[in-house]
């Protein structure tokens, strides 16, 4: 028995860096994956899944578009006739400080990371209700908790996403609805990746962003998606409100 059999899990954000892998372990277990992004690129994943006799479908959609939001719930539901975990992972990164930040990349980045969650909860819910129960996962960030310089709009959106995480989790413990966040350290994610190539000197600067984690490297997506998994499993059904820190110690 697998801890997910017979479970319709949604992962946002699954086509790349820990939503696929989320989507990639979920499956593994026996869920039936609906793979997300805004653009073609969780396609990929849901037909990987698919050919490794998984059940998966892809479907695109903007989370911070509420219209596209209550397509891609209904789609799900409409194909596998329920959702029984939510993984909001699907975020952006903009840098900046208090001084430099623009309002369009603050308001976007608050837009994405936070009314996305928000959205992607708030259509997902009903149904849980109507089924029983079900769990939802946030991908906050240890941003959200110590703040990191020069990202000022991404540390304040997944600082909301952890207070969002709470009071979901509070609201909804009486329901049978479960809620948790993970908060990654520094994840060598594709797009951390290409930022790293794209620095003048990316061997140094591979240094200078592992030598902020205590345990001496970067986080692996695999690893982020576990705790993931964990928060989202049965076996944790104890488990409400709370915040998983997974970053090679940097939060010490």
């Amino acid at each position: 028995m697998k801890r997910f059999d017979n479970k319709v899990v949604l992962v946002t954000g699954a086509g790349a860096g820990i939503g696929r892998a989320a989507a990639e372990k979920f499956a593994a277990e026996g869920a039936k994956v609906v793979c997300n992004s805004v653009d073609e690129s969780a396609r990929p994943t849901a037909e990987q899944l698919a050919a490794a006799e998984a059940e998966a479908i892809f479907i695109q959609g903007n989370i911070a578009n509420e219209d596209d939001v209550r397509r891609m719930v209904d789609m799900a539901v409409d194909t596998y006739g329920r959702i029984d975990v939510l993984i909001n992972n699907a975020g952006i990164v903009r840098g900046g400080t208090v001084e430099n930040t623009t309002v369009s990349d603050f308001r976007l980045t608050m837009d994405i990371n936070v009314i996305g969650t928000f959205l992607m909860s708030q259509y997902t819910v009903p149904y849980m209700l109507k089924q029983g129960g079900g769990v939802i996962v946030n991908t906050a960030s240890v941003a959200g908790l110590k703040g990191h310089t020069n990202r000022i709009s991404y540390a304040a959106s997944k600082g909301a996403v952890i207070a969002l995480t709470k009071s979901m989790a509070t609201e909804l413990c009486g329901k049978n609805i479960r809620v948790n966040c993970v908060c990654p350290g520094t994840t060598l994610t594709p797009s951390l990746k290409d930022r790293i190539n794209a620095s003048p000197d990316p061997e140094a600067t591979m240094a200078e962003f592992c030598a902020r984690q205590p345990i001496g490297r970067l986080g692996d997506p695999s690893e982020i998606a576990e705790a993931i998994l964990f928060a989202a499993c049965d076996q944790a059904a104890y488990m409400t409100g709370a915040s998983i820190i997974i970053d090679g110690g940097m939060t010490m």
